[in-house]
């Protein structure tokens, strides 16, 4: 009788222990999983903060870009309608150096 209370003891002794040691894991694992997001995220911002920059360049440059061409346009538009009015509007009736007289 004895010796079946001391094994009761003993059990519950262990179920305690291993509660214990399951909820100072539990601890231990919710302290790393909080470590391991807070780099994530600081990594992550880092990232997308230089994603960010790049984008912006990207429009800058796209918008430089755009401005150039506009001025290339500006520019040049009033020369080349000249050219193209004048190749339209001024006619030289020739024969085709192809062409074969059929008499």
């Amino acid at each position: 009788m004895i010796e079946e209370e001391r094994k009761k003891k003993e059990s519950k002794g262990k179920g305690k222990r291993l509660k214990q040691a399951k909820e100072e894991a539990m601890v231990e694992i919710d302290q790393y999983r909080m470590q391991r997001d807070k780099e994530f995220r600081l990594i992550q911002s880092k990232i997308m903060g230089s994603q960010s920059n790049l984008s912006d360049e990207i429009e800058e440059q796209t918008l430089g870009k755009i401005q150039e061409l506009n001025g290339h346009y500006n520019k040049h538009m009033e020369s080349v309608m000249n050219q193209l009015l004048s190749m339209v509007c001024d006619m030289k009736p020739e024969i085709h150096v192809n062409y074969r007289a059929t008499n």
